[in-house]
């Protein structure tokens, strides 16, 4: 398992926590996915061979966020 650290912008709310951790968790590939309001970040375990971090960030971003490595 890799773990990536994605900083995330225009998280507004707790539904949007939410909305981010599903997203993320359903991905093929993620174990866990751990997002934070506060920090304006989520914490992905991943299985590399199964997801890249580009295809990770990409699905935030396709959902309306701004995402940065």
């Amino acid at each position: 398992m890799a773990e990536l650290i994605l900083n995330i912008d225009g998280m507004t709310c707790g539904g949007c926590v939410k909305s981010v951790t599903g997203l993320l968790s359903g991905m093929a590939g993620v174990s866990d996915a751990q997002v934070s309001l506060e920090d304006k970040q989520a914490r992905v375990a991943y299985d590399a061979a199964t997801v890249s971090p580009e295809e990770l960030a990409a699905a935030v971003a396709d959902a309306g966020f701004d995402v940065t490595f």
